[in-house]
């Protein structure tokens, strides 16, 4: 009777025991899966492709760009710089028309700041902020035009500057609906639309000062 009864109390130990094991075990399984979640540590085994995915789609989604937006970009750039340049040499003279050169500041405060951005743009993308050899921009002026600007006065000085803003605009006009078509960055392409609104409002705004006597 005692080996009996001792022979069952040492099989309910053994499998308390066993019991008590696989409570630890699992407690200490999870402790340690529950840490690496909040640490962001990986346990063996587990799958980290996900929390890898996290880390790296907020950046790769700001840099989402293809070769339209970089292009748009660099010809924006010294696009834009030669008619704040153009506008400056209007706001430099004297005997200027009113309407001309109110027009000339506008250009000046809306194209300024859009260089910052589209400069920030490239900056982040990892692109040249110049673009290659073998890409012409629609619309610019040469040097010669530029000469012929800054000697003119007074009222031929803005017919001239109108005149040549008109040809400068539609060039950018073209360059935006482009990046609108076959641009990627969201920003670049509400830009380009931005873009076109604007200048093809001013293109119409020139047109009639030219017409008026």
């Amino acid at each position: 009777m005692m080996n009996k009864k001792f022979l069952a109390l040492s099989t309910t130990a053994v499998a308390a025991a066993l019991l008590l094991a696989g409570c630890s075990t699992g407690t200490t399984g999870s402790t340690a899966a529950s840490s690496s979640a909040s640490t962001g540590t990986s346990m063996p085994g587990m799958d980290h492709g996900s929390s890898g995915m996290m880390s790296s789609s907020a950046p790769a989604a700001a840099a989402e760009h293809n070769a339209a937006d970089t292009m748009f970009a660099q010809g924006m750039i010294p696009h834009h710089e030669q008619a704040v340049q153009m506008s400056e040499m209007m706001l430099q003279k004297k005997d200027i028309p009113a309407a001309v050169t109110d027009l000339a500041t506008r250009i000046k405060a809306a194209q300024a700041p859009e260089i910052e951005t589209m400069t920030g743009w490239l900056k982040s993308w990892n692109e040249s902020a110049t673009m290659g050899a073998g890409h012409s921009m629609d619309g610019m002026m040469g040097d010669d035009d530029l000469k012929q600007l800054e000697a003119a006065q007074g009222t031929e000085a803005a017919k001239l500057f109108l005149t040549q803003m008109i040809a400068h605009h539609e060039g950018a006009v073209m360059m935006a609906k482009a990046e609108t078509s076959q641009g990627k960055n969201a920003d670049a392409i509400k830009l380009s639309k931005d873009i076109v609104t604007a200048q093809e409002a001013e293109i119409k705004e020139m047109k009639d000062l030219l017409a008026t006597p």
